[in-house]
């Protein structure tokens, strides 16, 4: 983990807006021997039970799914511009068919916590799980976005993990 500074979530300067919807991040779990990494663009920063907390989103059929729920934590590491390539192709493939991360260029490096990040990120937030659930189709309240975000009832699980560590560059 060279070349990272440990700062304090309240010390993150990024506009959270940009970050998730323009910039993407790779959502990581598992350990150093067996993990999987999927790019997301969907995610939510903020404060719930007074506790910095990430919330990350995983659909059913994606193979992270399982990592995410066999393992204690989870982490988002957000890149350059220069990895747009890198994240396209860990969105696009499966880990379950190759190995991405390596076709990516990344290299994974383990955490004081036994969670991966990637040594290129720019900022890294390593999350320990605290509420999982799955999104449920009869709360939606706007019938139309279950209907155009989930025509095959897939919905998302969702991960709100407690920020153990804010890594940045």
């Amino acid at each position: 983990m060279k070349d990272f500074t440990k700062i304090k979530p309240t010390e993150i300067t990024d506009n959270v807006f940009k970050l998730l919807d323009k910039d993407w991040m790779l959502v990581t779990a598992g350990n150093i021997s067996k993990f999987n990494t999927m790019t997301a663009s969907w995610g939510h920063l903020g404060i719930m039970w007074n506790l910095p907390i990430a919330i990350a989103w995983i659909r059913p059929q994606r193979y992270t799914y399982g990592f995410a729920n066999r393992n204690n934590g989870y982490t988002l590491s957000f890149f350059t511009e220069e990895y747009r390539k890198a994240l396209q192709i860990c969105g696009t493939k499966s880990g379950r068919d190759c190995d991405k991360v390596a076709e990516a260029g990344l290299t994974p490096v383990e955490t004081d916590r036994g969670n991966v990040i990637f040594q290129e990120a720019r900022l890294v937030l390593e999350c320990r799980k605290v509420y999982v659930d799955d999104l449920k189709k009869d709360n939606f309240l706007l019938p139309k976005i279950a209907q155009k975000h989930y025509p095959g009832d897939d919905f998302h699980r969702f991960y709100m993990g407690e920020i153990m560590n804010v890594l940045s560059r």
